[in-house]
């Protein structure tokens, strides 16, 4: 939890509020590719992509 603390901070700190998207992005798509690894429904998320 320290490093999401740290990671606001800079965030904050220096502006760079356009990385919440990205940061987002990427934790959704990491929780789907775990989400699909060995589940019935990933067929259907490997034709996504």
């Amino acid at each position: 939890m320290s490093f999401l603390r740290e990671l606001w901070a800079f965030m904050r700190a220096r502006k760079k509020y356009w990385l919440i998207p990205i940061l987002v992005m990427m934790a959704i798509l990491g929780g789907l590719i775990v989400m699909a690894q060995g589940s019935a429904v990933a067929p259907f998320i490997y034709t996504l992509f």
